[in-house]
């Protein structure tokens, strides 16, 4: 938890209840523990596709298919969304939950490891948002880059680790040790990249939101 309690309790207390089919799916994942955006992420993405109106976005990390649904639901008229997912019980539920949405046409799912399909896309995408291995954000980063348009937005999730990004390594369980180097490679170098501009939020468990310049220089 990196925000107070009592603070988080308050601001979903104010959020509205999604009382349809896409309610009874966010429903549904949360009761099974299945790792979606938590309600104040949702909440900030609703805004940002609002604001950014993206015809095209790439979903790292499809889980159920809840973010995309969520996503296409404030897409512009025409939107499209390819989504990413690798563990066969959540592309199968994910598939299910599409289906029952009636957004086959919208969304396509890509089954597989994210760093060899992203490396296979091509075409440039106003809007991309990155849920998946926290680990591996370090690696997407490369061909996010490549498949993101001029003035598009790169929405990373899960970015503070409960608050584990901040502290010393010597802090963190041995095992988590290199999750905790990756997380803090990455947020280093969109911090520092020159044809991002980037600002870390703690919403959530920690949103990254990089918008692409297209500028190559090196800031002053």
């Amino acid at each position: 938890m990196i925000v107070d309690q009592n603070i988080t309790d308050y601001i979903r207390s104010l959020m509205k209840e999604e009382k349809n089919l896409l309610g009874e799916i966010e429903y549904e994942a949360r009761q099974n523990h299945v790792p979606i955006v938590k309600p104040e992420t949702k909440e900030l993405l609703r805004m940002l596709v609002l604001l950014k109106q993206p015809m095209k976005i790439l979903e790292v990390g499809a889980a159920v298919g809840f973010s995309s649904l969520y996503m296409n639901k404030y897409q512009p008229t025409g939107g499209n969304i390819i989504t990413i997912e690798r563990n066969e019980k959540r592309i199968k539920k994910a598939k299910e939950n599409i289906h029952k949405m009636g957004k086959e046409e919208q969304i396509t799912l890509l089954e597989g490891d994210a760093i060899e399909i992203l490396k296979s896309l091509d075409g440039s995408y106003d809007f991309i948002f990155v849920d998946a291995a926290k680990g591996q954000y370090i690696h997407f980063l490369d061909d996010v880059l490549r498949l993101l348009s001029p003035k598009g937005l790169l929405v990373s999730d899960n970015v503070l680790q409960d608050g584990d990004v901040a502290k010393s390594r010597y802090a963190i369980e041995r095992r988590d040790r290199t999750i905790h180097k990756r997380m803090r490679d990455f947020l280093y170098t969109i911090k520092n990249h020159p044809q991002l501009e980037t600002t870390i939020l703690p919403v959530g468990d920690g949103v990254a939101i990089s918008m692409k310049t297209g500028e190559t220089n090196e800031r002053d």
